[in-house]
């Protein structure tokens, strides 16, 4: 992987992203529920625009692809799990979130380690559940701001949402996994079989 990699438009501002997240931890401490919003509000705009410009500029990399996502998982669950410390967020809601990325993150590690497959593109049910996490993260500070009637209905859908999405793309990824690892054995078989002369 080229250093070079590091310094494109859409890697520094993904960067920029992982940046945000511990003064919007600083301001959610100090209960500034109001900064801490715009910034998550900024973290979100730039999350957009790095995509936007990755395919305008042609600066699509391999450090991009990966990169992004953990830009993404730093900053909701962080937030989740701050939110949850500040009684905003049911633990319910974090312990599941949690446990859905480690899962993830540790069967990824294993299946690289022992098969070397990896390129595990995000499906829709993921990108769902990432869609849920940034609205129930942006209600729940809104309703902390504004505490309406309406806030606090679209909240509660966005985490019920949430909950649901973990619980379809965590199964999801267990077939897609499955469904890797037969691939990979029988490519492995096929290779392995002795031919005839």
């Amino acid at each position: 992987m080229r250093l070079a990699q590091i310094f494109t438009a859409p890697n520094q501002l993904t960067l920029l992203r992982m940046v945000f997240v511990p003064f919007i931890v600083i301001e959610l401490v100090d209960h500034h529920y109001f900064w801490a919003l715009m910034l998550f509000v900024i973290a979100g705009l730039s999350d957009g625009l790095d995509g936007l410009l990755a395919r305008k500029l042609h600066q699509q990399t391999l450090l991009g692809q990966y990169l992004d996502p953990i830009a993404d998982k730093l900053l909701l669950s962080t937030l989740f799990l701050v939110l949850s410390i500040l009684h905003k967020i049911p633990w319910k809601f974090t312990v599941l979130v949690f446990s859905r990325d480690i899962s993830i993150l540790a069967a990824s590690a294993v299946l690289f380690a022992i098969a070397g497959l990896r390129n595990f593109r995000p499906s829709i049910f993921g990108k769902a559940n990432t869609f849920s996490q940034i609205g129930a993260v942006f209600f729940v500070m809104l309703f902390a701001i504004r505490p309406l009637r309406w806030i606090w209905i679209t909240r509660t859908v966005f985490l019920r949402a949430t909950f649901a999405f973990t619980i379809i793309s965590a199964l999801h990824y267990v077939f897609l996994v499955q469904h890797r690892l037969r691939s990979h054995t029988h490519v492995l078989t096929q290779h392995s079989s002795p031919t005839l002369p």
